[in-house]
């Protein structure tokens, strides 16, 4: 997505000219001064026209079917070895010591522990899948299920972020993001970025996680609550009525469009302007694209709206996330572009997430079934309405799982797993994916991506792709660089999961 940032003049021309003049870390100081005073550049994308219009529809770089995005987030790190990924090895070799790396370069003996959960294979493809998902299992037909991605760091706070943002460091744009500035929103009256976090926090490293980092702040997720109002002081106040709450709104946003004129570059205002208009659409739209009242009885039940809690102290039971994701579908069905469903949270290292140190069977049986037939209602209902091969569905957390038993974290009590992001499984469905089929292997043990690895970049150069957009073409011209979701390794598409 490109645009020409417009010059002031013969001032302007000049600042270009040093700036095309300029070379290796001087322009770059240079281009990072200009920039930090607000004067723009011939290369620069997107900030013109997107000043004026945050949320304009956008063409995709190429036809796609494609238009939405749902990014099933499993915070803590799911298992992939007591999920997905079967391992024969790792289950004939169980109690075996190994050397094992736990931490980046920091290798110790540990014993390998096998999976206490039953695998089988289901559907006409064939696909693996254990018995902690038994509703998913009936659904892995749609599923391009990937086992040999490998990221960059062991620490939750920073996996997270690359997950989300390609970069371990914060105050870069989130996935939702750039999606929202690429291609711009199907409905002007909602947001086109959506957050639902889990009812027992969100992730570690919090908002950085949907922030629109330095670009336009329009682009940062509307974090929806899991509780009471989903959007807090959406309500317009008593005895105000909706054409006197239309001219004040009016008059503010005239007011604002003369502040913002001899302030161009200040994307703080220009998505305050952008929010009060979608904030008084939203008092309207918003409850009705939320109130799943006018869902049939069969299709909340469906979502496991209506399934029992569970006996652990600390599960929340199918209900919150089933309502979450039938929120996703009215959502997609009303034109929003990105949803990211979080499904874990609070601090990690207990078994509030996913993060099964403390015992991997213990937390299966506390999170698996709190996803499992949700998604596996959200996958059936999108088929079912004509809206799953326009829609992109992502399930992943921010690492997977080790094949030892952990004693590292534990105290020296056995049975959980530590973080592993040497390999790791997600899966894709929808949206122009191939399903029902197994891409990549980790090695035997299931320790490290062994057949095809890839790294989480080449997982967003592949989002991007099945979105319409170019991964290395969209681009936001920032610090003095073109920067991109991608970084600046060239990714590679995973095109053996496409259609």
């Amino acid at each position: 997505m490109s645009t020409e940032r417009p010059h002031r003049g013969c001032t302007g021309s000049r600042r270009e000219f040093l700036w095309q003049m300029g070379a290796g870390f001087t322009g770059l100081a240079l281009s990072s001064l200009l920039a930090e005073q607000g004067f723009g550049f011939g290369k620069a994308h997107g900030a013109p026209a997107i000043a004026a219009d945050p949320f304009a529809p956008r063409p995709p770089h190429r036809r796609v079917r494609a238009k939405a995005c749902i990014f099933l987030f499993m915070f803590g790190g799911p298992s992939q070895v007591d999920l997905f990924d079967y391992k024969p090895e790792l289950q004939k070799r169980d109690g075996q010591s190994i050397d094992n790396e736990f931490r980046r370069n920091t290798k110790t003996r540990a014993v390998l522990q096998a999976s206490r959960r039953t695998f089988a294979q289901h559907g006409q493809s064939g696909l693996w899948c254990s018995d902690a998902f038994p509703h998913i299992a009936r659904q892995m037909d749609k599923l391009a299920v990937i086992k040999s991605l490998y990221s960059d760091s062991f620490a939750h706070g920073s996996a997270v972020l690359q997950m989300n943002t390609g970069r371990i460091l914060q105050g870069h744009p989130s996935v939702g993001a750039w999606l929202s500035y690429g291609l711009g929103t199907l409905n002007r009256n909602l947001p086109a970025h959506v957050v639902m976090l889990d009812p027992r926090g969100g992730p570690t490293t919090g908002a950085p996680n949907w922030s629109s980092g330095y670009m336009p702040a329009a682009y940062q997720g509307t974090v929806l609550r899991s509780g009471g109002d989903p959007i807090l002081n959406l309500h317009p106040p008593d005895g105000v009525p909706r054409e006197m709450q239309r001219s004040q709104i009016d008059l503010i946003q005239s007011l604002n469009a003369e502040h913002l004129r001899d302030r161009p570059g200040y994307s703080e205002l220009q998505a305050r302007i952008a929010s009060y208009e979608l904030a008084f659409q939203l008092q309207s739209t918003a409850p009705e694209a939320l109130d799943l009242s006018t869902e049939s009885e069969a299709t909340r039940s469906l979502y496991g709206i209506h399934s029992p809690k569970g006996s652990h102290p600390l599960t929340v039971g199918p209900a919150p996330f089933g309502r979450q994701c039938l929120i996703a579908r009215r959502l997609v069905e009303r034109g929003v572009r990105f949803i990211q469903i979080y499904s874990g949270g609070g601090g990690a290292g207990g078994q509030n997430t996913w993060d099964g140190h403390h015992g991997i069977e213990e937390n299966l049986q506390i999170h698996a079934p709190e996803v499992d037939q949700p998604i596996a209602g959200l996958l059936a209902d999108l088929e079912q309405r004509g809206l799953l091969d326009e829609t992109l569905v992502v399930w992943g957390g921010e690492f997977g799982r080790q094949p030892v038993s952990e004693t590292f974290n534990t105290g020296g009590k056995p049975g959980g797993r530590d973080h592993n992001p040497k390999g790791f499984t997600y899966w894709l469905a929808g949206g122009g994916v191939k399903g029902g089929i197994s891409y990549g292997e980790t090695d035997e043990l299931g320790q490290q991506a062994a057949v095809h690895p890839h790294h989480l970049r080449d997982l967003h150069a592949t989002i991007l792709h099945l979105m319409g957009l170019d991964p290395g073409h969209l681009t936001y011209f920032y610090g003095g660089l073109e920067n991109k979701l991608t970084g600046v390794i060239e990714p590679e598409i995973i095109r053996g999961i496409l259609a």
